[in-house]
């Protein structure tokens, strides 16, 4: 490796030649170097990325993944990756060489991990134990498909957690009616937790809402965006996933509640959002309320999955209800498979019927 003086410039350069992706022999010039040090150490990271040597360390493969990645996802989606790679798993690595790493180095972290503690002192959900494991797990998959890694260590280390990530809450009926009534001297909070309630909707599609979004004459709220507060400012994005663009059709009693109340906000425009709630404020009315009328707080988020509850108890097909929240209906099997009992029992039925038909 060399590198060169720009006397004219009085920086430094570097200039030689590569072999591409497709065996083609090139020559790469870079210049605007204030030290020879600089020079080379650029070149001698391009060589190892360009060859897919993975002879870097943890921290310069980090930025070789951030430069494939980070335009290919959502802004928000970036920023969480980012801050979990920062936070939990750049310390522990960041030294080590991304070919050096074994599964007994992603054990040892695993440990690390188990014995984490989040901000209020309580050791780590299951559910964020697995999103961590799941980001290195991707940063290391990347190695193996683009960059010639042999194998993925974590793959090989195991499940950080095993079995299910933690119960799913959730509201009956009977519960939601009580907490419905209490938070009603807030028609503002009032309204948004209807929708979620009684059409399913995520938090981020909620907020989003415009007037023009609701057809009252047809009953129905389009979902074709969402909302996220990033870096301090309002952002509108496209929906979570491409089946979460859908038509949810609303109750009667719902749609003239929503008529009603939109028809009394004061100058409110077809593109303007109807809801300027934070998220940290529903999570507070949800406090408010569940203490209020008595009953077990959960998350906003546990109300989606409510009115999936309620939708599975008045036996509706799994096909039908992913249609309705935007999931698809093997997600719906798996992940609520324990509510359909009806269900098993029908089978069980079923399979007696074959089985006497031929005794």
């Amino acid at each position: 490796m060399a590198a060169y003086k720009d006397e004219a410039r009085g920086t430094w350069y570097v200039s030689f030649h590569y072999t591409d992706w497709i065996g083609k022999d090139r020559r790469k010039v870079k210049r605007g170097f204030k030290t020879k040090r600089e020079a080379v150490e650029w070149e001698n990271h391009f060589k190892m990325k360009d060859s897919s040597n993975l002879d870097m360390t943890f921290t310069e493969f980090l930025e070789v993944y951030t430069e494939d990645m980070q335009p290919k996802l959502k802004r928000n989606t970036w920023l969480t990756k980012a801050h979990i790679v920062r936070t939990k798993i750049l310390p522990y690595f960041k030294d080590q060489k991304m070919c050096d790493i074994r599964p007994r180095d992603i054990i040892r972290w695993q440990n690390k991990m188990l014995e984490g503690k989040n901000k209020q002192g309580k050791k780590y959900a299951p559910t964020y134990l697995k999103t961590l494991q799941s980001e290195l797990s991707a940063l290391f998959n990347h190695a193996v498909r683009f960059y010639e890694l042999k194998s993925n260590p974590v793959v090989k280390a195991g499940p950080l957690v095993k079995g299910k990530a933690e119960e799913m809450s959730f509201w009956m009926k009977d519960e939601y009616l009580k907490f419905a009534k209490v938070i009603s001297d807030k028609p503002y909070s009032y309204y948004a937790f209807q929708i979620s309630y009684w059409c399913g909707l995520r938090i981020g599609e909620l907020l989003a809402l415009t007037p023009q979004d609701i057809d009252f004459k047809n009953k129905v709220i389009k979902i074709n965006k969402s909302y996220q507060r990033i870096e301090g400012k309002d952002v509108i994005t496209d929906p979570k996933t491409p089946k979460s663009k859908r038509n949810v059709s609303m109750p009667d009693f719902l749609c003239e509640q929503l008529q009603d109340y939109i028809g009394r906000l004061y100058g409110i425009m077809p593109t303007d959002r109807i809801f300027h709630m934070t998220k940290s404020y529903m999570h507070h009315e949800m406090t408010r309320g569940a203490q209020a009328a008595g009953i077990q707080r959960i998350r906003v988020h546990d109300l989606r999955h409510s009115h999936v509850s309620l939708l599975i108890s008045m036996g509706f097909s799994a096909v039908s209800i992913g249609n309705r929240v935007g999931h698809e209906s093997v997600d719906i099997t798996y992940r609520y498979a324990h509510m359909f009992p009806t269900e098993q029992i029908q089978m069980a039925s079923r399979l007696n019927e074959q089985f006497k038909e031929d005794v």
